[in-house]
């Protein structure tokens, strides 16, 4: 299975972060895409924790920039994290057997 998750809600953390942690569990191939208030997830040391295990995730560089979040802190913490726009949303969602958006 590939699940893509697109997160446009802070107040949506913990069912996001319970949802991408099951699926991984599971061995389910994971996008996720944190967009509008979505990206504050970054400051969670559990997504933090998560991002670095390999997963495919990007966030919205004009949503980092609204919420005035350093999009070079950012790619320091997590390099291999995408920052960019809704190309990466349509990525993810071309690319996943389906798609839940919080």
């Amino acid at each position: 299975m590939n699940l893509g998750i697109v997160v446009t809600n802070e107040d949506h953390a913990e069912q996001a972060l319970g949802l991408l942690e099951t699926a991984a569990e599971r061995g389910w191939q994971l996008r996720c895409f944190l967009t509008d208030t979505g990206v504050k997830l970054f400051d969670s040391p559990r997504f933090i924790q998560f991002s670095q295990s390999g997963h495919w995730m990007a966030l919205c560089e004009m949503s980092l920039e609204r919420y005035h979040i350093d999009a070079g802190k950012v790619q320091e913490t997590l390099p291999e994290i995408i920052i960019g726009g809704q190309y990466q949303d349509a990525e993810l969602v071309k690319n996943s057997d389906r798609v839940l958006v919080l």
